[in-house]
């Protein structure tokens, strides 16, 4: 791979000349999905211009989707962003398998807590009830994508701390050993910035934007079993709708 030199004569700001040059490497295929983008340093040294200059071009390049960094590793070509189904009720297991991805976790948490006002009422529970909590880092083939933490009344699964293996699919425990089956699912999502915590473990810098996810799952008779809150990369993720428009003569009835 090589660096494009620089024209010091143009109006154009040489971090975007940079910047340039990359891209058409990454468009052309020279550089491929989940190749080595060179380090600041190395692009200072050897285009000649300040660590400051090569950090605002590789900057520039996540702020549009197509690298992305991993902390303590370096930045990489982006693949295409996957395309987060809000229209069906899967667990991230199967979202990942449908892409041909091989889904993992790294268990941060498995625990029973409380639950407090904002749980409670969305699961139609009594504050102060016992829930299980599962937090995960969710990977796909091994690169962190997101962090999930799950809320589940123990009541829907009393022995749930001996019985399932919080690496494995949480959906598919519930389904063939409690005959909990997620059929709906009312979700909210926002736009936010990492927090430092998260930032280290999802390996991306601090303030990188990401999505933030709440769901409340349901079973076919309406009740809600399952409290999510997630975060999830926005340089890996994108979230996409089908919008229809009403029939012209009803609007004008």
């Amino acid at each position: 791979m090589t660096l494009s030199l620089l024209d010091r004569t143009s109006v154009l700001p040489l971090y975007y000349q940079i910047q340039q040059g990359l891209l058409d490497q990454i468009r052309s295929g020279t550089l491929k999905a989940g190749d080595a983008v060179p380090s600041e340093q190395e692009i200072a040294e050897r285009l000649g211009v300040s660590r400051m200059t090569a950090r605002q071009a590789l900057k520039s390049l996540r702020d549009i989707g197509v690298t992305y960094t991993e902390r303590g590793r370096g930045t990489f070509v982006s693949a295409n962003k996957l395309e987060k189904n809000i229209r069906q009720v899967l667990s991230f297991t199967e979202e990942m398998a449908a892409r041909g991805l091989r889904a993992s976790s790294k268990v941060l948490s498995f625990e029973t807590v409380q639950a407090g006002e904002e749980i409670a009422a969305a699961l139609h529970i009594q504050k102060g009830d016992t829930l299980f909590k599962l937090q995960r880092i969710r990977m796909a083939d091994k690169s962190p994508m997101g962090i999930e933490c799950s809320y589940i009344p123990q009541h829907l699964c009393p022995d749930l701390l001996k019985t399932f293996d919080p690496a494995a699919s949480l959906y598919r425990t519930l389904s063939e050993r409690y005959g909990v089956r997620m059929t709906v699912a009312d979700e909210v999502v926002e736009a936010a910035l990492v927090s430092a915590q998260d930032a280290r473990m999802l390996q991306i810098p601090r303030g990188s934007p990401v999505f933030v996810f709440t769901r409340v799952s349901r079973v076919q008779s309406g009740q809600a079993v399952e409290y999510v809150k997630s975060t999830y990369r926005a340089d890996r993720y994108k979230i996409t709708h089908r919008l229809t428009r009403l029939n012209q003569e009803l609007l004008t009835k």
